[in-house]
């Protein structure tokens, strides 16, 4: 596990390999992205490695958002280098990220809420049949294979023809994630999938993603929800103002420390004498600035 405690600007945290030694599909070392003067994003190492779920936490303005636009293609780093099977890439399109087998479904799914689930499935990537150029859609053939893929992730759907609009939050975010494995995702991208959801959904949801993770897929998994991460996570990473707070394998941290880092470290114990002055609050659990202490990872040469 490394920790960044003091958060400087700089610090690199690489991730350990996992014990199988399988090698990652798609590494960050040291990427940054800064636009102007402003840095979004600085320092980050990630490691995604097949069947493994790397959650990416962090509160609102974290980097989330930058980081997942780096690997998606959407953006280019501005530091540092990013590695999609040991070879560094720069993607200038996300279908190059496409090709290279990086699926990304975002929290607005890209559905049209009154067309058929089967549709939506190869919404962009239509089967058609007959000679070109009267070519015309394959209907039957698209049915029966969006069926088969979606039970093939343990999805079972009455009525394929209903507007995809009619489905829980669950079952559409379920429904995109089975479409990109379908189309050949090694590395499958979930922007906060359960955060507009419930409970319940929430666990389709989560379902879903171990489902992924079983089939040999490196999921990373963005989120601000610990215990959801925590659920299903091979490993935490947890963003703060651009860098790293923490990278840690499941067995290396607890709900609690991951929770905390996640609220804020060592901000969070600052304010325990604050709210101890709040009637009826609490701080008998809050822990001690001195508890959430720890060693700074060591700034490489080059970097600043």
């Amino acid at each position: 596990m490394t920790t960044n405690g003091s958060g400087p600007a700089g610090a690199i945290l690489p991730d350990a390999p996992p014990e199988d030694g399988t090698a990652p599909i798609v590494e960050l070392r040291g990427a940054g992205k800064a636009y102007g003067n402003i840095r979004a994003l600085h320092g980050v190492s990630l490691a995604v490695h097949p069947g493994q779920v790397t959650c990416v936490l962090g509160d609102n303005g974290a980097g989330k958002s930058t980081l997942i636009k780096i690997i998606s293609g959407l953006h280019q780093h501005t530091e540092g280098e990013f590695l999609v099977d040991g070879v560094p890439v720069r993607f200038s399109t996300p279908r190059e990220a496409l090709d290279k087998g990086i699926a990304t479904v975002y929290q607005d799914l890209a559905t049209v809420p009154l067309m058929p689930v089967w549709r939506n499935f190869f919404l962009g990537s239509e089967m058609t049949k007959g000679p070109w150029p009267i070519q015309r859609l394959d209907i039957d053939r698209m049915k029966k294979t969006a069926d088969e893929e979606l039970r093939n992730m343990g999805i079972v759907l009455d009525d394929l023809d209903q507007p995809i609009g009619t489905l829980s939050g669950g079952q559409r975010q379920s429904v995109a994630i089975a479409r990109a494995v379908y189309f050949g995702a090694r590395v499958l991208i979930l922007d906060e999938p359960t955060a507009a959801l419930g409970v319940k959904q929430s666990g389709v949801v989560l379902k879903y993603i171990a489902a992924a993770r079983d089939r040999g897929l490196g999921v990373i998994f963005i989120t601000h929800n610990p215990h959801h991460a925590y659920m299903v996570g091979d490993h935490f990473s947890v963003l703060r103002l651009g860098t790293m707070e923490l990278s840690a394998a499941r067995s290396e941290v607890s709900l609690e420390e991951l929770t905390n880092h996640m609220a804020g470290g060592a901000e969070l114990a600052a304010l325990k004498h604050e709210l101890a002055q709040v009637r009826g609050v609490d701080v008998e659990e809050l822990p001690e600035a001195e508890d959430l202490k720890a060693p700074v990872a060591a700034t490489p040469e080059g970097t600043s």
